[in-house]
């Protein structure tokens, strides 16, 4: 039986549902398609701060610690007949000792920017959901109580006496979510909005100064830290636009008798599925540069054989045609030199024009290997793309082919 919470009241979620160990968090609205709408979770300590930027759980940061708490996508599920805007799984035993409370927030995109607010929301709601009976523990439907404000923090659990609570909190903000970070104790980096104040929703008390040894959080950038971590590119009011994809490392020449002075040449290429299943590869070997004006949509800048190219190298890919591409493929690969993707220290930024960069490094390493498959972009529902952090290092282009299961006849070449 669900419990229907007011603003201000408090429920049971663990004492009274011993199969809730973990919880589905599911929130939802509805807005106009110009209204970009993004959740946030926040993990506290005794004082209601954060301890580090890993505390602060959204789409750039979707694992929590000890993965306590983790961001849904496209795992997804309906429950009671409907499927949440954003969900959150919450693993109750797997949350460390230090942490008191998980805050739940939502906040518009650029709100004060574009001059929305959640005025323009209806329908606004929290559940808590148990995931192994499929039934709803918690509800809290805050409808259209909002006005000005660009930021709110919906709800909360909370330890009390061993056990999780939840507490209907509904209070707003404006700032969006840079003023909910400084309430919270993040200091946010390269924000070009004013500087945020407290709404008076409920009384507020001054922001306090941030948490001696929180890290600042810069979100003008997300790094994919492990091997299989996903992120959708933002999606805008408009066309996704171009994605810029950056290939930058490091040309380290080698001292000494029985070292080689001309280091190593590495290469960025991809590989492409198109939705009409025609396949190929971008790369500088065998020229093969390609072209956003038509088929396949990406294209190759040019080749930087030192390394010392401060741009590097880039893939562009015409996110206008989106509809078109089904998948690419990013590899990079040593044409020339020693193979040491230690010293080489490569990066790969995807950048795009309405969100944070996005970040893979070529971390661990496989000196034996000569090209290393980078990340994986997908078509999702032909509105954005997801990228997944792959840095898995093959022996050469045939390997990588079977690997992913392209079905390319492949012959020597040269550039």
């Amino acid at each position: 039986m669900t419990s229907s919470l007011l603003k201000g009241q408090k429920a049971d979620v663990t004492k009274s549902n011993p199969t809730a160990a973990n919880v589905i968090v599911g929130m939802g609205w509805i807005s106009n398609s110009s209204v970009e709408v993004d959740f946030s979770c926040f993990m506290l300590g005794k004082n209601d701060k954060v301890t580090n930027d890993n505390d602060l759980i959204f789409y750039g940061n979707p694992i929590g610690p000890n993965q306590s708490v983790s961001v849904l996508d496209i795992e997804k599920k309906a429950y009671g007949g409907v499927t949440d805007k954003a969900q959150l799984s919450i693993h109750f035993q797997k949350i460390p000792g230090a942490y008191e409370r998980v805050s739940f927030a939502l906040t518009i995109y650029e709100g004060e920017k574009r001059r929305q607010n959640f005025s323009l929301l209806d329908n606004t709601y929290i559940r808590i959901v148990d995931p192994v009976k499929g039934e709803e523990i918690v509800r809290f439907n805050i409808g259209k109580s909002f006005s000005v404000e660009t930021a709110i923090v919906v709800g909360e659990l909370y330890r009390y006496n061993g056990e999780w609570k939840f507490n209907a909190i509904a209070a707003g903000y404006s700032g969006g979510l840079a003023a909910l970070c400084g309430s919270y104790g993040i200091e946010v980096n390269d924000q070009q909005e004013a500087a945020p104040t407290l709404e008076i929703k409920p009384t507020p008390a001054p922001p306090a100064p941030p948490t001696p040894g929180a890290s600042p959080i810069n979100l003008k950038k997300i790094e994919l830290k492990k091997r299989g971590d996903v992120i959708n590119l933002q999606k805008g009011t408009g066309p996704i636009g171009e994605i810029l994809v950056n290939l930058n490392w490091n040309q380290k020449k080698k001292k000494g008798f029985f070292s080689s002075s001309a280091g190593i040449d590495l290469d960025l290429g991809c590989l492409f599925e198109l939705s009409d299943g025609y396949k190929g590869v971008i790369q500088a070997l065998g020229n093969a540069f390609g072209s956003t004006h038509r088929e396949p949509y990406i294209s190759l800048d040019g080749d930087d054989r030192t390394g010392s190219v401060t741009t590097g190298e880039n893939l562009r890919i015409n996110g206008h045609h989106i509809t078109e591409i089904k998948r690419v493929l990013v590899f990079a690969y040593i044409y020339h030199g020693v193979t040491n993707w230690s010293e080489a220290d490569g990066v790969v930024t995807i950048k795009q024009s309405s969100g944070p960069d996005i970040e893979v490094r070529l971390d661990d390493h496989n000196n034996r290997k000569g090209m290393c498959a980078i990340a994986m972009i997908t078509n999702v529902d032909n509105k954005t793309f997801s990228v997944e952090k792959l840095v898995n290092y093959v022996a050469d282009h045939l390997d990588l082919d079977k690997k992913y299961h392209w079905g390319l006849r492949w012959t020597h070449g040269s550039k």
